[in-house]
């Protein structure tokens, strides 16, 4: 693995930033959320939003597939949606006398899941699985998706009936689960001051599928060092009850911790953010700036934690907290590595 050089850091840093401001500017007073479904995106993974209606979660998902070169779909999600109508369906040609795949809103660089807790079971499982797979098997026939392919979900958390809640094994599917805050006064003046009808500027930067591709290959370059991948393997493994890592809180409060899907993910997804922010190095700021949006949505918690009104958010601060405290832990068979 060749090191990157000084200049390559300095374009994916200054890249990143038009990023930023590009959707930040359909988006006003999100710019920290944009940061992360961006470090989502570049880190390969998949982003679902929640919060409230009329928060800005769709205006980013179109203000993101305004910026990346490639095609975007929006899928609505309704108790009656089925699985082909997201993955497609296979249709009898009587001219041809053949069957012909017809492809579905699935097949897109960027793919807009609205309101995903209110399609069934089964036709979010076609979404899950195409999303962990990359590609889509119908009739015996494997067709792959995009590439890239990214799935940029959202859901209501105040509306429960009509709704199917995502399981936690589905869940674990998604990089991040980001919570899109509402706006202060000034942001709420300059969306009325700025904005008819809701509708945000157009575009201004269009980054191409080859420098989209430069970064995926520039955040695999980005080296992990021992000390900070033996934290990130320390704060999963804190997770689980009877990990000697646990604090109290996850006695009390989590039923089942994180999966070792979580730890890769948080490795990718602190590789993105150190190489966005300019560094070649991953460091342990990277990984507590996305550990809690990695995090929070793989904790099971059980009903005490409902009763005593703990979140999954403030057991993960805690844990980070603990591991400041104590410290880096090292096998006595561990030189840490230098670069």
């Amino acid at each position: 693995m060749t090191t990157l050089t000084p200049d390559q850091i300095s374009w994916f840093a200054q890249t990143f930033e038009r990023l930023t401001e590009n959707v930040s500017k359909a988006v006003l007073g999100k710019r920290h959320v944009v940061r992360l479904v961006l470090t989502c995106l570049l880190s390969e993974g998949h982003v679902l939003l929640e919060d409230f209606p009329g928060t800005g979660k769709t205006s980013l998902a179109r203000a993101l597939a305004a910026t990346v070169q490639g095609s975007s779909s929006r899928v609505q999600f309704t108790p009656d949606l089925l699985p082909s109508d997201v993955t497609g369906v296979t249709i009898y040609d009587q001219l041809k006398q053949s069957f012909e795949f017809h492809p579905g809103p699935i097949f897109a660089t960027i793919v807009l899941a609205d309101e995903i807790n209110r399609a069934s079971p089964k036709t979010q499982s076609a979404l899950l699985e195409a999303m962990q797979e990359r590609a889509v098997t119908l009739l015996g026939s494997t067709r792959p998706l995009p590439d890239p392919f990214f799935v940029l979900a959202s859901q209501n958390p105040i509306e429960l009936e009509g709704t199917y809640p995502l399981p936690e094994a589905q869940l674990d599917r998604f990089l991040f689960k980001l919570n899109v805050t509402g706006a202060d006064v000034e942001t709420l003046d300059r969306i009325i001051s700025t904005r008819r009808r809701g509708e945000p500027p157009p575009p201004d930067f269009l980054m191409s599928a080859e420098d989209l591709g430069r970064i995926f290959s520039g955040v695999d370059r980005v080296f992990l060092p021992k000390p900070v991948s033996r934290y990130v393997s320390r704060l999963v493994a804190a997770t689980h009850a009877d990990s000697g890592e646990a604090i109290d809180d996850v006695r009390d409060y989590v039923a089942y911790g994180a999966s070792p899907r979580a730890a890769i993910a948080m490795a990718e997804a602190a590789r993105a953010y150190a190489l966005l922010s300019g560094r070649p190095t991953v460091g342990f700021d990277d990984v507590k700036a996305v550990a809690s949006h990695a995090l929070n949505h793989r904790l099971v918690l059980n009903y005490k934690a409902r009763f005593d009104g703990v979140d999954s958010r403030s057991i993960i601060a805690k844990l980070i907290e603990r591991m400041d405290e104590t410290g880096i832990k090292l096998p006595r068979d561990v030189e840490i590595e230098t670069r």
